[in-house]
């Protein structure tokens, strides 16, 4: 038994006639025939019923058909992470990604990749999370990093990057600088907060609806730093998440009420993806993950 008359059956069947199978394959109709004759010899069952005018599966061939399927599909997995480790992946991956990101280990990941690969041709495309998601799911983003709070688009898959609370980030000294803050404590100041459409934002306004509160947002801005800027020249509480508020010389207070998290994640549509794509994508998880 050889892999191309595995091939051959399952080209057929999938093709309803040896002729379409053989131009599927690039090969003479006899070929086919002859490879498929062999094949059933050499099992000792017929696996193809060729007696009427459409061509059938026999019971020993409906049960030969997936277990050829998956040695195909196994055969073709192995080539692909061969290729990846011999450079031979080339391609295009559209990559999408938060407004403003500059984490150090998806920057370094793509900087990486046009090193080791440069057969793969990586694009960039920066937006919200709500867009980024829509634009998975309609086929014009491979994959995209994502901030959000209660889950993905159906038909969307999630791998969960970052899961924390939200905090407020005060001046030192201010009436709020304590060892921690309810969402109520906020209502009578400026809310500074990243727009609608990211993770930040999602989690803070479902946190207030959750215990009653209505969410007010007063200056928003796309980016995290910008907002620490406002909040150290005192224009209002930063709410955002904990990593964000590192090393901005605010006081980080935990928001105890705040139920609804912010999650950053990278998602992909459902089902199978190129070669490039899944390279790229088994490269960022791990150092997204590990950063």
């Amino acid at each position: 038994m050889e892999m191309h008359q595995l091939r051959y059956f399952a080209a057929i069947v999938d093709e309803g006639t040896f002729t379409a199978a053989a131009h599927r394959l690039h090969v003479s109709q006899s070929g086919v025939s002859t490879q498929m004759a062999k094949l059933e010899r050499e099992l000792g069952q017929q696996l193809l019923d060729r007696s009427g005018p459409h061509i059938r599966l026999t019971p020993a061939g409906e049960a030969v058909l997936p277990l050829a399927k998956s040695v195909l599909a196994t055969a073709e997995a192995i080539k692909h992470t061969a290729a990846a480790f011999a450079d031979a992946v080339r391609g295009r991956v559209r990559l999408g990604m938060i407004m403003g990101c500059s984490i150090p280990a998806f920057l370094d990941t793509i900087a990486d990749l046009g090193h080791t690969h440069p057969g793969i041709e990586v694009s960039l495309h920066e937006g919200y999370s709500d867009d980024l998601q829509a634009q998975v799911l309609a086929g014009s983003l491979d994959l995209a990093l994502i901030g959000y709070a209660n889950g993905v688009a159906p038909g969307l898959e999630e791998s969960i990057v970052i899961d924390e609370p939200i905090t407020a980030a005060v001046p030192a000294g201010h009436s709020l600088d304590r060892p921690e803050l309810n969402l109520g404590d906020l209502q009578g100041e400026r809310i500074l907060c990243l727009p609608e459409g990211t993770g930040i934002r999602a989690a803070y306004e479902d946190s207030c609806r959750r215990i009653g509160l209505g969410p007010r947002v007063d200056v928003a801005a796309s980016s995290p730093v910008t907002l620490l800027r406002l909040a150290e020249r005192g224009a209002g509480i930063a709410v955002l998440s904990a990593s964000s508020t590192q090393g901005a010389g605010l006081r980080t207070v935990p928001l105890a009420d705040a139920s609804t998290h912010a999650r950053l994640g990278l998602i992909n549509r459902q089902g199978q993806h190129s070669p490039a794509v899944q390279l790229l994508r088994s490269r960022l998880l791990p150092a997204l993950q590990a950063d």
